[in-house]
């Protein structure tokens, strides 16, 4: 069998006006997650990370900082959990009062879980369990040690009601403790402090718990137990190394200070097996993109309705920017392929945001960033094959959703779309999503969104998670007051004024729900990354996936079912275009039309000779028009799509064919031409 064979993709830009403006708005978003990081970073200030070195103790990151590699960085998820919510007596919990995050220990990537002892004495609060048992999660499936940094003084009683019962209530860590132990997932424990009810049970099931001289594990707490047994005692007396080192048996090894036992939880990481990674390289090295990641901020256009090249973005994610692409004439919406990140192999489906050919109409195009019959066909037939062969799959969302209307029903995409949902969901390989900008509707299912447990999903500063934009969710809402073209069917002024203040109402209601914080801060996303970090994160994440060795299939690249795939898919279509479609004829076209040349409509949408309402059109009666120029504009689901004249030779325009600003069907004329 070949070897894997990759091509170049992408190539140098040109740092332009459109590169510099998506630079500056990138920016200035970045800057908001920015400050609110910071704001996690610091607990509850300074007072109390004073409070915590007046105990001659670390902060949490101070013990996460030296319990990582020199040259490693910290790479935290769940930084925005409970960002803005105000909970009884008005107190807050910057990331839940946990820090949980990737670092390297001895060149082994673990996941590490640590209460922040700023934040009420690393409380668990609501939300905080949850985002302990996705720490968890991701070690269990990925098979990468745990190392807990115990410092907890149990549940934030006033809100103990939204953290204790339920199904992912704080009880649930444990039995995360006890399926990690079940796998053989090692799990290490440094207690360096409270360690009171919930957070004394944490540590129990570890290979081994440290614990300093500071440190208690207990039941419950001294205070608890002097009023319900009048005992004079203290919680170290009772649940401190003197007896769970000595006595009980309930921790290994004691500590003097914070610094020693991150030093011994160190040593003993050391003596885990070593990394995978370098042996399921198969003889490749690991190497950055040719394109530096950083230039994704100036690429990615803030305009949610803007396109860009996806091409250019793999470019700047992928090893030396190769790839190799596997169906491109097959719904090419979506971008099939496989390329390499730290040398590691990786399968990558994304949405393309161009104008496609239509693949059953000849001279038709359709939009991307849709997911049609083909494209969905294609991607659950790629992932089976990533599965088989055991590659992790990146997904790249921008997605506006599944095509719909007459031709998609008649088409079965319910069927299609279940057959690559029923793939995502019974998948063993490792998946990986990445939320470019728009993830919307069940399209953000289908390309394994959250809800089908990807190990990792990652939310930039511009991702928007909704069924649908505001303003499209906005007529739905209101669609019984509105006609055909979807304005307001009143002549009333009052009437007409409250529905427009409704739907602005609705509007505005979505535009705040998609916030990509607010999405963290519900833990309907691991964590938000500046475009910049993508290729950190996914350097990180894809080395877990091959960390551990023998705990998945993972086929050598000689025998992989892709190559099959390839061979299957060279040259071929899921239906050759046939079919040459018919002009959309124009009842009110004068008669003296009918001598001239034509530009009809490629695609279904909403038409504009303008780029904007107040901007100059792109051309005018009697202009010589150019191969290459932009004649007019499509929107489609909130893409804009540039049409372009596509002759030979120059022309001469002569007629509009449509109305600006309204609905127009592929195949309607947009220009007639002398």
């Amino acid at each position: 069998m070949a070897k894997v064979k990759m091509r170049p993709i992408g190539n140098a830009i040109h740092r332009d006006e459109s590169f510099e403006q998506n630079q500056k708005g990138i920016a200035e978003l970045n800057q908001r997650i920015q400050t609110l990081r910071e704001q996690c970073q610091s607990g509850w200030g300074q007072k109390y990370q004073d409070r915590v070195h007046a105990k001659g103790k670390l902060t949490t990151w101070e013990r996460i900082e030296a319990l990582k590699d020199d040259d490693s960085s910290v790479l935290p998820i769940g930084t925005f959990v409970n960002q803005g919510v105000i909970f009884e007596g008005g107190k807050e919990s910057p990331s839940a009062g946990v820090i949980t995050a990737f670092i390297k220990v001895h060149q082994r990537w673990v996941v590490v879980i640590a209460n922040d002892n700023t934040v009420a004495s690393g409380s668990w609060w609501p939300l905080t369990p949850e985002k302990i048992q996705r720490a968890q999660e991701i070690a269990l499936k990925l098979k990468v040690p745990v190392v807990y940094l115990v410092d907890c003084s149990g549940l934030f009683l006033p809100e103990q009601g939204r953290s204790f019962p339920g199904k992912r209530g704080a009880g649930h860590i444990f039995k995360m403790n006890s399926l990690l132990s079940d796998a053989g997932v090692p799990q290490l424990s440094g207690v360096f402090g409270d360690c009171i009810a919930g957070g004394g049970y944490m540590p129990l099931i570890s290979d081994k718990v440290i614990m300093t001289e500071q440190a208690y594990m207990v039941i419950a707490g001294a205070a608890l137990i002097q009023g319900a047994k009048s005992q004079k005692i203290t919680s170290l007396s009772i649940g401190g190394p003197n007896v769970h080192v000595h006595l009980s048996n309930c921790a290994d090894d004691r500590a003097p200070t914070d610094e020693i036992c991150i030093e011994m939880l160190r040593l003993e990481i050391s003596q885990m097996n070593s990394s995978a990674v370098p042996y399921y390289r198969f003889g490749c090295e690991a190497a950055p993109p040719a394109f530096e990641a950083s230039e994704l901020e100036g690429l990615m256009p803030v305009k949610h309705s803007d396109r860009y090249s996806i091409h250019q973005v793999i470019a700047r994610l992928v090893d030396d920017s190769l790839f190799w692409e596997l169906g491109a004439n097959i719904g090419p919406e979506l971008l099939t392929g496989v390329a390499r990140i730290q040398g590691l192999y990786v399968g990558i489906i994304a949405n393309n945001q161009d104008l496609v050919e239509h693949p059953t109409l000849k001279g038709r195009k359709r939009p991307g960033g849709i997911l049609y019959k083909e494209s969905i066909a294609k991607a659950a037939s790629f992932s089976r094959a990533c599965n088989d062969d055991g590659l992790p799959i990146l997904w790249l969302q921008d997605i506006s959703g599944f095509d719909i209307g007459v031709e998609a029903e008649r088409q079965g995409l319910l069927g299609y779309g279940s057959s690559l949902i029923y793939s995502n969901s019974t998948h063993s390989t490792p998946m990986i999503t990445v939320l470019l900008r728009k993830a919307s509707g069940a399209g953000y299912y289908a390309m394994a969104g959250h809800p089908y447990d990807p190990v990792l999903q990652l939310s930039t500063p511009l991702t928007r998670q909704a069924v649908m934009e505001g303003k499209t969710l906005a007529v739905g809402a209101f669609n019984t007051k509105l006609d055909d073209q979807f304005n307001i069917a009143t002549e009333d002024p009052a009437q007409r004024a409250k529905i427009e203040a409704g739907m602005k109402a609705v509007e505005s209601k979505i535009e705040a729900d998609m916030d990509p914080v607010r999405a963290a801060a519900q833990m309907d996303t691991d964590e938000i990354v500046y475009f910049s970090e993508l290729r950190a994160y996914l350097e990180c994440a894809t080395e877990m996936c091959y960390q551990a060795s023998g705990v998945r299939r993972i086929k050598n690249p000689r025998i992989w079912s892709m190559h099959d795939l390839a061979v299957m898919w060279a040259g071929q279509r899921i239906e050759e275009a046939t079919e040459t479609p018919s002009v959309v004829a124009n009842s009110n076209e004068p008669k003296e039309y009918a001598d001239l040349a034509r530009f009809e409509a490629p695609i279904d949408g909403t038409l504009y000779y303008a780029p904007s309402p107040d901007a100059d059109p792109f051309i005018t009666e009697g202009q010589t028009v150019n191969p290459g120029d932009v004649i007019a504009l499509i929107e489609v689901m909130k893409f804009f799509y540039e049409i372009k004249y596509e002759g030979d030779t120059s022309v001469i325009a002569a007629h509009k064919g449509s109305q600006d600003a309204e609905p127009i069907e592929a195949g309607s004329v947009i220009w007639y031409w002398k």
